[in-house]
C-alpha cells in the first residue's frame, strides 16, 4: 500500500520582505527547507537600500521550529532582526549588516513586526499592527 505524501518541504525558496519607505529600505528573509519532512530551513537575509544599497548575511539556521526573526528599529534609526539564537544589526547608512551579542543590543527600540509562518504555513512578514511581539522561549 501507498501512502501519500502530504507533508513534505520544497527545497525551493520562499522569501519574506517589508519595506521601510521612511528608511527606504528592503529587508527580505528568505527560507529554503533542508529537509523534506523535519521543519529545518537555511535563512538568508537580504537588504536593499538607497542607491546602490545591498547586503547579504546568512542567519543561523532553523534546526526545528525556530525561524522566526522579529524586527526592530533603535532612536538612532538602527534595525534589529532578532531570532531565537542570533541578531543581526542593519545600517542602512553603512549599508551593512553585522552579527551582534544579545547583551550589546540597544533595550529601547520599537518591534516593527515578525518574520514567521502564518497558521497556513506560509512564510511572511506580520506587521507589529496585526500581531503582538512574541518573546522567544527559553530551550
Amino acid at each position: 500500500m501507498l501512502l501519500p505524501l502530504l507533508a513534505c518541504n520544497s527545497d525551493v525558496p520562499v522569501a519574506a520582505s517589508v519595506d521601510l519607505p521612511s528608511k527606504k529600505m528592503r529587508l527580505t528573509i528568505t527560507r529554503v527547507a533542508t529537509h523534506p519532512f523535519l521543519a529545518r530551513y537555511n535563512l538568508r537575509l537580504t537588504v536593499n537600500g538607497p542607491g546602490d544599497c545591498f547586503a547579504e548575511a546568512t542567519l543561523f539556521p532553523d534546526t526545528g521550529h525556530v525561524s522566526r526573526r522579529n524586527l526592530y528599529v533603535t532612536p538612532t534609526g538602527l534595525l534589529y532582526v532578532v531570532g531565537q539564537f542570533d541578531a543581526r544589526v542593519v545600517d542602512g547608512a553603512r549599508c551593512s549588516i553585522t552579527l551582534a551579542e544579545f547583551r550589546h543590543l540597544d533595550r529601547d527600540v520599537t518591534f516593527l513586526g515578525t518574520f514567521d509562518d502564518q497558521e497556513q504555513g506560509q512564510w511572511t512578514f506580520v506587521p507589529a499592527a496585526q500581531r503582538r511581539e512574541l518573546p522567544f522561549e527559553k530551550l
